[in-house]
């Protein structure tokens, strides 16, 4: 004879195997942009223009400054990425950091910036600034919020020649490179090459 138990919808090791088999996150990775990324680069900074957050890029500045970028991709999507732009000798500014909208949440914008500062002390820059209309993810990671004129190669590099100019609504952000490797003991790695350009 067989007896057939039943424990409702949703209940017991049905309510368990059901979550044990929901779809896994797509693996991400950082690597260092190429050439040949700066249509993507482009696709997806121009996708997330309208959140009003990011400068517009054309693709021949993007192909000229590729090898700047870390990008993030999840197979062979690129889905987000941030340039390291040297401003000077010692500084370099964090620019076009995007995260597509279905990966945020996941930390790849914390993951970025940290390759970036590590790059840039490989490469020999003391400071790392960026220029933010919310600061506060920068925040978070150490930088600190000062005065635009704290930052005068960014304002001889770009701000002269942009029409907001005295009346920009980013703040301004900066990391001594150095102290912050010296904080959390990064720096030593060299997960992702670049060169400088």
């Amino acid at each position: 004879m067989r007896v057939v138990v039943d424990n409702g919808p949703g209940t017991g090791r049905r309510a368990t195997a059901a979550k044990r088999f929901q779809p896994a996150k797509p693996a991400t990775a950082l690597r260092a942009a190429t050439l040949a990324d700066a249509p993507a680069l482009h696709a997806l900074i121009a996708a997330h223009l309208e959140e009003g957050r990011l400068l517009p890029r054309t693709l021949d500045e993007l192909a000229a400054h590729a090898a700047r970028f870390v990008v993030a991709t999840q197979g062979q999507r690129i889905v987000g990425c941030a340039e390291l732009a040297p401003l000077s000798a010692t500084v370099a500014e964090v620019r076009s950091l995007v995260v597509s909208r279905e990966a945020r949440q996941s930390g790849l914008g914390h993951q970025m910036v940290d390759e970036l500062g590590r790059r840039a002390g490989r490469e020999g820059f003391t400071r790392l600034c960026a220029f933010a209309h919310d600061p506060r993810f920068f925040v978070r990671l150490g930088f600190s919020i000062v005065p635009h004129t704290w930052v005068p190669e960014k304002i001889a590099h770009d701000c002269h020649s942009c029409p907001l100019f005295r009346n920009c609504g980013q703040y301004a952000i900066v990391l001594d490179v150095h102290r912050a490797q010296a904080r959390t003991g990064a720096g030593l790695g060299a997960s992702v090459v670049s060169s400088r350009g």
